[in-house]
Order: C-alpha cells, then structure tokens, then sequence
C-alpha cells in the first residue's frame, strides 16, 4: 500500500511536470507579440507557482509528520524551512521569487490588471517616499530576526507578527477553500495522499492557533489596506518586503559581492536613454536607467524583466546567469 501512495506521488508529480513544461511551451511559441511574451510567461509560471507553495505548505504530507507532535508544529516546519529557502536562493537568483514565484506579488498583479483593464491610472509614488518604503524593509527584517532569536524560528508568536503580513491568503483560504474540502478529502484518498482531508478539517482552528482574534481582525485590515493599495500603486507589497533586504544586506560583505549569479547586464553602447525601462518598472527602480552598463544590481529589482521585455533595442538589456545570457531585449519596433 505504501509502495502505491508512492507511485501515484511520482505520477502525479510527473504529469504536473509536464503540464507545466507543457504550458511554458504553448506561451514561447504561440504568443507572437515580444512586448506581451515574457509578461504573460511571468503571470503563468506565477499562478502555477502559488498552487504549489500552498500545495507544499499546507496539504502535502510530510514523511515525518508521525514524529511531529501535530498539524501545527509541521506546519510552522514547512513555513521556516521555505522562509530560509527563499532568503538562501536570493544568494543565487536574486530576488526572482518575487518577481516569478512569490504568491503576494501574484495578487498585485491580478490587482495590476484589473486596473487596467479598467483604464484607471496608477499613482507614481515620489522617490523619497519610494526610498522610505525601502528603509522599511530593514525594520521588518530586523523585528522578524529579534523574534525569532528570542523565541526560536519554530515558535507561533514568530509567525503570528510574519502571517499578519500575508492577510490575502488566510482570507482565501477561510473564504473559499474551507466549502471544497470534502472535494479535497475525495481527490487526495483517490491520489493516495490520505492526510489531505486531515489538513483541510484543520486549517481553520491552525490558522486561528497562528494568530488569535486580535491578529485575524489585523489581518483583515491588511488585506483590504494592501488590496486597495496594489490597485493604484503597483507592486505596493514589493516595495518594502524584507526578502530584498536580505540581499542588500550580504552585499555588503566582501564574501557575497558576487551574489546574485542572477542579473541584468546593460549594454551602454546600445542605450539611448529612450527612458523606457524606466517608465515600465513597476517598483519604480531607476538603476537600469541610471547605470551606465555592466552588471545592475539592485535589491530593488524583482526580475521581474518587463524592462528588458520593453527596451526597443537589440541585445541592449540582457538577463544573465553567471555571466551566461539567457534572454536579451528585442527590437519590436520593427516587425520579425
């Protein structure tokens, strides 16, 4: 029996493998447009990571869940093993989980489109109050740090003040995740992932254990604070979140002067400071634009590469990895 759970584990993980891959395909080929390829790539590779994340976080069953003393510890496990993770990759591709893989940014983005789609315009926010949000990140970085070396990583008032920042997606789950679990329960017994419905009929009472009355309320208000605000602001979240800190931090230490491998190169001699990339950025990050040439490293940046998607010039933006280019600008002033 146990044989079984774990080959429908490998089928399963294999036929999503290859519907992803599947999927990145159809986009790559299909999609003729160079100004709207990446962007529409992005948003896929976006909603499949978020499936995934909550996948991992909170339904798949880990093989040592015996030994832990219930559905609360592991969960605040996974939390802490995918927070160092994040904050560990940054080393090597930057801050491309929150320009790709990060589920907030998703949520702002979905926001981002609606609001176009609406033809309302987004506000500008002015440099120093951009800069000021940047300063911010370093606070919130640093209350996380003083908790959890004060309390231990593992501990529920560590993710209680970490959660409280993730509103939208406890709300979610509250809201419209809780009315299919019988659903979830039937599909994860057929796929031989029996703890499935377990997780699901505990999901509410972890969520309230994680936060409390007070906290769920505060959550609430900064779902809708940061909803409302990721309407007209774009990326508003992006602006301040703590896992760019990180990276701007270890920068300052000889030793992690080459991180990330992950980044964007300018070619000045092709640069006609159009003022393109500028425009588009959707953090309002002015070094590609500022930067003479070489390397841009910026903690500011998501890769999210809607400049290098943008830039009408050939080869003048490019994202490498390790020295190695792996997508460069393309004229699309002129048809192919």
């Amino acid at each position: 029996m146990a044989m079984l759970g774990i080959i429908s584990q490998i089928l399963l993980g294999t036929i999503a493998v290859g519907l992803v891959t599947a999927g990145i395909l159809a986009i790559l080929i299909w999609i003729r447009n160079l100004t709207r390829k990446m962007s529409v790539l992005r948003l896929f590779v976006q909603i499949v990571a978020s499936i995934a994340i909550f996948v991992i976080l909170l339904i798949w069953p880990l093989p040592w869940n015996p030994i832990l003393s219930g559905l609360i510890f592991s969960i605040a496990l996974r939390l802490t093993i995918v927070f160092a993770l994040i904050v560990v990759s940054t080393l090597v591709i930057g801050r491309f989980f929150c320009g790709w893989l990060c589920p907030f940014a998703l949520h702002m983005d979905l926001l981002t489109r609606l609001r176009k789609a609406l033809r309302i315009p987004y506000w500008n926010l002015s440099e120093r109050l951009n800069n000021g949000l940047n300063i911010l990140r370093y606070v919130i970085l640093a209350v996380i740090l003083i908790l959890a070396l004060v309390l231990g990583p593992l501990h529920a008032d560590v993710w209680r003040f970490i959660i409280m920042f993730m509103g939208p997606f406890k709300s979610l789950i509250i809201v419209f995740l809780t009315p299919i679990e019988p659903l979830v329960a039937q599909i994860g017994e057929a796929l031989g992932f029996n703890q499935w419905g377990t997780s699901f009929h505990d999901l509410s009472g972890t969520i309230q254990y994680f936060n409390g009355d007070l906290l769920i309320s505060l959550t609430w208000i900064v779902f809708f604070a940061f909803t409302a605000g990721s309407f007209m602001v774009r990326l508003l979240w992006c602006r301040f979140c703590p896992v760019g800190a990180t990276l701007s931090i270890l920068n300052r230490f000889a030793p992690f002067k080459w991180a990330p491998l992950l980044r964007i190169n300018k070619v000045e001699e092709k640069c006609t400071k159009c003022g393109i990339c500028k425009r588009v950025c959707p953090t309002q990050v002015t070094d590609v634009y500022e930067e003479k040439g070489g390397n841009i490293a910026s903690s500011k940046c998501l890769l999210c590469l809607r400049c290098v998607e943008m830039c009408p010039y050939e080869g003048c933006l490019k994202l490498d990895f390790a020295g190695k280019t792996i997508y460069k600008s393309k004229n699309w002033l002129e048809p192919e």
